[in-house]
Protein backbone atom coordinates (compact mmCIF):
# COMPACT_ATOMS: atom_id res chain seq x y z
CA UNK A 1 0.00 0.00 0.00
CA UNK A 2 2.98 2.30 0.79
CA UNK A 3 3.78 2.07 -2.98
CA UNK A 4 0.28 3.25 -4.05
CA UNK A 5 0.66 6.66 -1.44
CA UNK A 6 4.10 7.25 -2.91
CA UNK A 7 2.56 7.85 -6.66
CA UNK A 8 -0.48 9.64 -5.16
CA UNK A 9 2.22 12.12 -3.86
CA UNK A 10 4.30 12.20 -6.65
CA UNK A 11 1.09 12.96 -8.66
CA UNK A 12 -0.13 15.40 -6.58
CA UNK A 13 3.05 17.37 -6.14
CA UNK A 14 3.65 17.32 -9.51
CA UNK A 15 0.11 18.89 -10.39
CA UNK A 16 0.50 21.26 -7.70
CA UNK A 17 3.67 22.24 -9.03
CA UNK A 18 2.70 22.57 -12.16
CA UNK A 19 0.36 25.76 -11.59
CA UNK A 20 3.25 27.89 -9.46
CA UNK A 21 4.75 28.96 -12.83
CA UNK A 22 1.53 31.00 -13.83
CA UNK A 23 1.10 32.31 -10.09
CA UNK A 24 4.65 33.54 -10.76
CA UNK A 25 4.01 34.92 -13.82
CA UNK A 26 0.75 36.72 -12.93
CA UNK A 27 2.34 37.96 -9.58
CA UNK A 28 5.11 39.81 -11.19
CA UNK A 29 3.73 40.93 -14.22
CA UNK A 30 0.41 41.55 -12.73
CA UNK A 31 -0.68 40.50 -16.13
CA UNK A 32 -3.66 37.65 -16.37
CA UNK A 33 -4.86 38.43 -19.67
CA UNK A 34 -3.68 35.14 -20.91
CA UNK A 35 -5.41 33.60 -18.64
CA UNK A 36 -9.12 32.79 -18.50
CA UNK A 37 -11.57 33.44 -16.25
CA UNK A 38 -13.30 30.31 -17.09
CA UNK A 39 -10.68 28.19 -16.68
CA UNK A 40 -9.46 29.43 -12.86
CA UNK A 41 -13.40 29.27 -12.14
CA UNK A 42 -13.36 25.73 -12.97
CA UNK A 43 -10.29 24.90 -11.98
CA UNK A 44 -10.56 26.48 -8.45
CA UNK A 45 -13.83 24.61 -8.13
CA UNK A 46 -12.55 21.18 -9.25
CA UNK A 47 -9.68 21.44 -6.68
CA UNK A 48 -11.51 22.26 -4.20
CA UNK A 49 -14.25 19.25 -4.75
CA UNK A 50 -11.28 17.02 -5.12
CA UNK A 51 -9.87 18.39 -1.71
CA UNK A 52 -13.63 17.17 -0.06
CA UNK A 53 -13.45 13.97 -1.70
CA UNK A 54 -10.08 13.46 -0.53
CA UNK A 55 -11.64 14.10 3.14
CA UNK A 56 -14.77 11.75 2.19
CA UNK A 57 -12.17 8.65 1.65
CA UNK A 58 -9.30 10.11 3.79
CA UNK A 59 -6.90 10.08 1.31
CA UNK A 60 -3.80 11.68 2.63
CA UNK A 61 -1.91 12.55 -0.66
CA UNK A 62 -5.05 13.46 -2.21
CA UNK A 63 -5.95 16.09 0.61
CA UNK A 64 -2.21 17.64 1.18
CA UNK A 65 -2.04 18.11 -3.00
CA UNK A 66 -5.58 19.65 -3.12
CA UNK A 67 -4.90 21.67 0.06
CA UNK A 68 -1.58 23.32 -1.86
CA UNK A 69 -3.32 23.74 -5.02
CA UNK A 70 -6.78 24.92 -3.73
CA UNK A 71 -4.60 27.73 -2.47
CA UNK A 72 -2.83 28.40 -5.67
CA UNK A 73 -5.46 28.37 -7.77
CA UNK A 74 -7.76 30.81 -5.66
CA UNK A 75 -4.76 33.33 -6.40
CA UNK A 76 -4.66 32.32 -9.83
CA UNK A 77 -8.16 33.92 -9.48
CA UNK A 78 -7.57 36.70 -7.11
CA UNK A 79 -4.95 37.93 -9.46
CA UNK A 80 -7.42 37.13 -12.53
CA UNK A 81 -9.71 39.77 -10.68
CA UNK A 82 -7.98 42.16 -9.59
CA UNK A 83 -5.48 42.56 -13.03
CA UNK A 84 -8.46 42.90 -15.65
Amino acid sequence: MIHVEIIGFAAGTLTTVALLPQVIKAWKTKLTRDVSLLWAVALTIGVFLWLVYGVFIKSLPIIIANVFTFILAVIVLVLKMKYK
